[in-house]
């Protein structure tokens, strides 16, 4: 670590976890979490509402745990990150209001980040630089994307996605149908260990010859798995969960694993990045690095604890935009809930690009109208 790095704060409020990260370079110095998982478990999934109340009420003192921990003072950073999109809107607006005080008052450079960028430039902070291009497949709640990134701080492009349910969404239905509670992830993991993986051959979505070669689907698995389940209860029998755990998981993580192996052979890339909430399940670790080993190709995967959502993710691609002095966005930075991934930051408006995006504005404030 060297004292000249880039000492930046990251927020990141996109989804029911308000997460405050301190990196100094690629260099990990807080990660501090609060999480109102707890509440929405018992409506069953993540209600907007709700995670922008728990985001309010946690900034603050997650911000003051994150400083402590990295034993800084706030004026000490050469700036602050936030995740401007893609999220809720109502929470991502919570982290933006706050990463914009803090900006203002401090008088420090803001940088409005992408999230699925930023859960790539996480693995940064443990495996060292990106190399570039860096192939990566995000899996979460959200996301099942496959995305090639040239310049993580500029040039990020989609290769595949999801055209329906997200892996982790598909988690989340399955463990609800099992009654398992939720989130869906953690528990079928735990249980699918116990249980057999060929037990029942589930569907792989989009795998035949003429469907698109890096394109995830998950609903048609998802709705197999559920009228599987439904027929054994109606015939009396009874759900060999352990079983069903298994086997969705390995369909699961076998389309995903298998598709990102195969773009990383088409473009030449001979290593894999794994990020978002899904990397942290211990079945898709397991198979992509026996598919990489195979393959020649080298995985990256963070610890559990940098897969899912944090601040550290924001904190280290808001650094990278220090250190290659990408332009600072300005107060009039926006929460935008389809913030598309090809733009891994909002810079000012004097650098916005000419893509034509029609960012959905939930929230403007400027320097000069922000005491009137």
């Amino acid at each position: 670590m060297m004292a000249d790095e880039p000492l930046v704060l990251g927020i990141e409020t996109s989804c029911d976890e308000t997460g405050v990260g301190i990196v100094r370079g690629t260099t990990l110095l807080a990660d501090a979490v609060a999480s109102s998982v707890d509440t929405h478990a018992r409506f069953g999934g993540v209600v907007p509402e709700i995670a922008s109340r728990a985001h309010l009420e946690a900034m603050v003192p997650t911000i003051e745990r994150a400083l402590k921990t990295a034993g800084i003072s706030a004026r000490d950073l050469d700036g602050i990150a936030v995740t401007a999109g893609p999220g809720l809107a109502g929470a991502l607006l919570v982290g933006v209001s706050a990463a914009k005080a803090y900006a203002y008052a401090l008088n420090k450079p803001l940088y409005g980040v992408n999230h699925l960028a930023s859960h790539i430039c996480v693995d940064q902070l443990e495996h060292g630089p990106l190399p570039e291009p860096t192939m990566a497949l995000l899996v979460s709640g959200g996301h099942s994307s496959l995305l090639l990134a040239p310049d993580i701080t500029a040039d990020v492009r989609p290769m595949g996605a999801t055209i329906d349910d997200a892996a982790g969404e598909a988690f989340d239905k399955i463990a609800r149908v099992l009654n398992l509670g939720f989130p869906g992830g953690p528990v079928i993991d735990r249980l699918a260990k116990e249980g057999d993986p060929k037990a029942i051959a589930f569907p792989r979505g989009l795998t035949g010859p003429r469907d698109p070669a890096y394109d995830f689907s998950f609903s048609g698995l998802k709705t197999a798995v559920a009228r599987w389940i439904e027929a054994k209860r109606n015939a009396g029998e009874e759900v060999p969960v352990r079983d069903v755990a298994a086997s969705f998981q390995e369909a699961v993580a076998d389309v995903l694993t298998r598709k990102a192996v195969r773009a990383c052979k088409d473009e030449g890339v001979d290593h894999l990045m794994i990020g978002g909430g899904v990397a942290a399940n211990s079945r898709l670790r397991a198979l992509a690095q026996e598919r990489c080993e195979r393959a020649g190709i080298r995985l990256r995967v963070p610890r559990p604890g940098l897969c899912t959502d944090n601040g550290a993710m924001v904190a280290a691609l808001g650094a990278e935009m220090v250190a290659r002095n990408r332009p600072a966005s300005d107060l009039e930075l926006s929460a935008d809930s389809s913030l598309p991934v090809t733009e891994p930051h909002v810079p000012g408006a004097a650098h916005a690009p000419a893509h034509g995006h029609d960012h959905d504005h939930v929230h403007e404030v400027s320097k000069k109208n922000l005491y009137s």
